[in-house]
């Protein structure tokens, strides 16, 4: 049984940082791409960064330049550290992980998905 499980999330002022982390386990990690997405009240989800099987990461623009996602293997653990957070960063992440090794954008590409960590940037 595949389980991805986040962890990470809380309630951060405006300009603090957080590390983000997805636990994986019943899949082979070090094949898969790994996603994290993020949907905030009212909005539809939206892609924050991705990182192949590889190590190559991918960023959104809305949070290119302030946040760094790397892979541990040994671990089966990806994380995600945001910096420079804004009231905007206010969401849910979620990560997920595909069986193609990419760093894909498109949420349809991943078929695994955690239940999210909170995330609540504060002004």
């Amino acid at each position: 049984q595949v389980q991805l499980v986040e962890s990470g999330g809380g309630l951060v002022q405006a300009g603090g940082s957080l590390r983000l982390s997805c636990a994986a386990s019943g899949l082979i990690f070090s094949w898969c791409g790994i996603g994290w997405f993020r949907q905030a009240p009212g909005k539809e989800r939206e892609f924050v960064s991705a990182i192949s099987s590889n190590g190559f990461a991918d960023y959104a623009a809305s949070v290119k330049g302030r946040s760094t996602m790397s892979r541990d293997n040994a671990k089966n653990t990806v994380y995600l550290e945001m910096n420079s957070l804004e009231p905007e960063d206010t969401a849910v992440y979620s990560c997920a992980a595909n069986v193609w090794g990419r760093a894909d954008v498109w949420a349809g590409a991943y078929k695994f998905w955690g239940q999210g960590t909170q995330v609540t940037v504060s002004s």
